[in-house]
């Protein structure tokens, strides 16, 4: 519930904030982030990325597949949620019936027979759900640890923290190492992408994040600007 109300805290400073936000210029206080942007690439290269590649060299390919299917059956929740909120009550629905599906036939989401049945994935979250509502990005953030973000992308991650049966899993050390295994995993799984990096990293980072969010706030609907033509 504290987690919450910290959501309903952050989402007014996105109110306050994103009368301020700069259309021509979504990244004020890039000064700042470029710190902090530093400081989590110093991690990464020491810490993260060192772990995700030996990760990725012991655990078959195989099984970090399935690692992958169980935490995505976990997203489920949100994803239910968030297609409620935003009114997409058949995708919603959709989401149910995958989770329901994975749980039980994929045995906890280690499998996806859902996906073979025709119930594709919807993702969505608060993030994605505050566009849908009419609330504006906000400027661009770097938060420490977590990565690039916008000042409303932060306000949905205590909300979203809250969606889904991992924050109730006990002892807590169990579900720390269950997180710790989806970041690991998550790293991994971008490595290979690395190669396509280049030019200024923080400039490159920020502009892929801004249109990757774009395009999802969108639904993955990409207006050509030469139709008229």
């Amino acid at each position: 519930m504290k987690l919450v109300w910290l959501g309903v805290v952050a989402l007014q400073c996105v109110l306050a904030q994103s009368v301020y936000a700069d259309v021509e210029n979504p990244d004020p206080w890039e000064s700042v982030n470029r710190i902090t942007h530093g400081f989590n690439d110093g991690i990464d290269r020491a810490v993260l990325k060192p772990v995700a590649k030996a990760y990725k060299n012991v655990v078959p390919g195989g099984v970090r597949q399935t690692i992958g299917r169980f935490f995505s059956n976990l997203d489920e929740f949100g994803n239910v949620a968030n297609n409620l909120l935003q009114g997409k009550a058949k995708y919603a629905m959709g989401s149910a019936g995958r989770l329901m599906i994975n749980t039980t036939v994929g045995l906890g989401g280690l499998l996806d027979p859902a996906t073979d049945m025709g119930l594709l994935a919807h993702p969505e979250d608060f993030s994605q759900t505050f566009r849908v509502w009419g609330v504006p990005n906000g400027p661009y953030l770097v938060i420490p640890f977590l990565g690039p973000s916008t000042v409303t992308d932060a306000a949905s991650l205590p909300l979203d923290s809250v969606v889904g049966p991992l924050r109730d899993y006990h002892p807590v050390r169990h579900r720390n190492t269950l997180r710790g295994v989806d970041l690991v995993d998550g790293r991994a799984s971008v490595l290979g992408a690395e190669s396509v990096v280049f030019g200024d990293r923080y400039i490159f980072f920020r502009d892929a994040y801004l249109q990757r969010q774009n395009y999802l706030a969108k639904d993955g609907q990409v207006v050509d600007e030469f139709d008229d033509f």
